[in-house]
């Protein structure tokens, strides 16, 4: 007999029979006073916890590779199904349950314990949110602005550059201060693997929990992942941090979440998702924002992700998440087709509390894109029916594509905010008027590179960006100094 288990046997006095299986279900007869959501033990060491109850048994989900089988015993714990936290977590790579997924790493011992399912708080403990979260991605932080605390939903096509974006996000804040936690749901080894590269790649990883829940793990381990790793999130808010997570995805997360609900006979509802889908994303979501604590305001900065097959963000999970949060960033398939880095389209991406945190100067630039843009690709349409153009309407398309090659980055390219505004000035002052495309672009990521490696330009730069109160101010101190 497991010792755990028989431990918990002699403690609680309640024993219960595994009567039948389905997959990760296994419904138990006996322990009267169980609760729900109480982590139990089975006799052959595995665990899970309570679902449901119907009239005569109780449901579970087992965290078991393999299906228990009937006829075991099952122990009650007493306690609610928990993940433990501490610093300790820091640069390592978990599985939901907080176990380190290395095997060759030492388990820390952690004496903090966080139930997996908190309740999200109260309207009185939060704020408003005022800190801007800056990305290092052009296109979002000058036309779809973030901000710390906000629940920001990244959604788009498979392969449209999302991990890529959420990477330089993650990293972004991370060198701000924040401490990250990149939560995988129901991906493979190797892409868990590479995030972990990158984010070791960019010198972040120490303050970095990376948890996984791979593919093949059972449905209920990759059903629990959104809400341990906000549990972890809550634990170093409460510690003083800022936090940002990312979970990679919901759409996998919300698939499990039915197949379980499928399999224990639960009445199905739109696209076969049980009647809750819409509570448990949305109570996930409730438990990020911007907090009043003992340190000062605090916030978590959620960024789920949802895929959305060939553009469709019309989808019954894809319209769910896109009404619980505070805006959402949109990977066009189409703009990845033409060569856009990342793919993101400005018009139908949408925030919704990112502006009131936005440095003046760049909600200004915004204001002025949003409406130039705009304009610009209404002559394109003109255009393309052979219309002869004037030099006005040249000049306009000229300085839009100039446009466009600034919003394009490499993919481990991040571009703090004064250098973004700078390179901004320089287009919209005309410095590149009449060259090539080609040309434009190496001359732009010279100058990103050399901000990067020259403390003298960079320190220069930063002057400007803090003496430019006004955009007015910022094109001509750029057209001034000529830099």
């Amino acid at each position: 007999m497991n010792e755990e288990f028989a431990e918990y046997l002699n403690a609680t006095g309640e024993v219960g029979y595994v009567q039948r299986v389905i997959s990760s279900l296994a419904y138990v007869d006996g322990l009267p006073t169980i609760k729900p959501y109480e982590r139990v033990l089975f006799e052959n060491g595995a665990s899970g916890y309570v679902n449901s109850f119907s009239e005569d048994l109780i449901e579970t989900i087992s965290f078991s590779e393999l299906p228990i089988p009937a006829g075991t015993r099952v122990a009650r714990t007493g306690q609610v199904l928990t993940i433990p936290v501490g610093e300790e977590l820091l640069g390592t790579l978990i599985d939901p349950l907080g176990r380190s997924l290395r095997s060759d790493a030492n388990q820390p011992i952690l004496a903090a314990e966080r139930p997996v399912d908190n309740d999200p708080l109260p309207i009185r403990a939060r704020a408003r949110i005022s800190e801007p979260c800056i990305t290092g991605i052009t296109v979002t932080d000058i036309m779809v602005p973030l901000g710390k605390g906000q629940r920001v939903l990244v959604i788009g096509d498979q392969k449209t550059g999302k991990t890529s974006f959420l990477l330089r996000t993650i990293i972004s804040q991370i060198r701000e201060g924040s401490v990250g936690i990149y939560v995988t749901v129901g991906k493979s080894k190797l892409v868990t693997r590479e995030i972990e590269d990158a984010l070791k790649a960019a010198g972040v990883f120490d303050r970095t929990v990376v948890m996984a829940a791979y593919a093949e793990d059972p449905a209920g381990l990759i059903s629990i992942a959104p809400s341990a790793g906000m549990s972890i999130a809550e634990y170093f808010r409460e510690a003083g941090n800022d936090v940002i997570i990312v979970i990679d995805d919901l759409s996998m997360h919300a698939k499990m979440y039915r197949e379980l609900a499928l399999l224990g006979r639960r009445a199905p509802g739109r696209n076969s998702y049980p009647g809750d889908m819409f509570y448990v994303h949305a109570r996930l979501m409730e438990r990020a924002g911007n907090f009043l604590t003992p340190y000062g305001e605090r916030s978590i900065t959620c960024i789920p992700v949802i895929e959305a097959p060939q553009g469709d963000i019309t989808g019954y999970i894809a319209t769910n998440a896109i009404s619980m949060t505070d805006g959402h960033i949109f990977f066009d398939y189409n703009l990845f087709v033409e060569g856009r880095r990342p793919s993101i389209n400005p018009f139908l991406s949408v925030t919704r509390v990112g502006r009131q945190t936005q440095h003046p100067v760049a909600k200004e630039i915004n204001q002025l894109l949003t409406s130039f843009l705009s304009s610009a690709r209404q002559l394109e349409t003109v255009t393309s029916f052979g219309a002869e153009l004037s030099n006005q309407i040249k000049d306009t398309l000229e300085k839009q594509q100039q446009i466009y090659i600034l919003f394009n980055q490499f993919a481990h390219e991040i571009i703090p905010l004064p250098l973004q505004l700078y390179l901004f000035a320089r287009i919209w002052n005309g410095a590149w008027k009449g060259r090539e495309e080609e040309k434009v672009s190496s001359e732009l990521h010279a100058i990103i590179n050399r901000y990067a490696a020259e403390a003298g330009f960079r320190k220069i730069i930063e002057t400007v960006f803090s003496a430019s109160p006004t955009l007015q101010a910022l094109l001509k101190q750029v057209q001034d100094r000529k830099l």
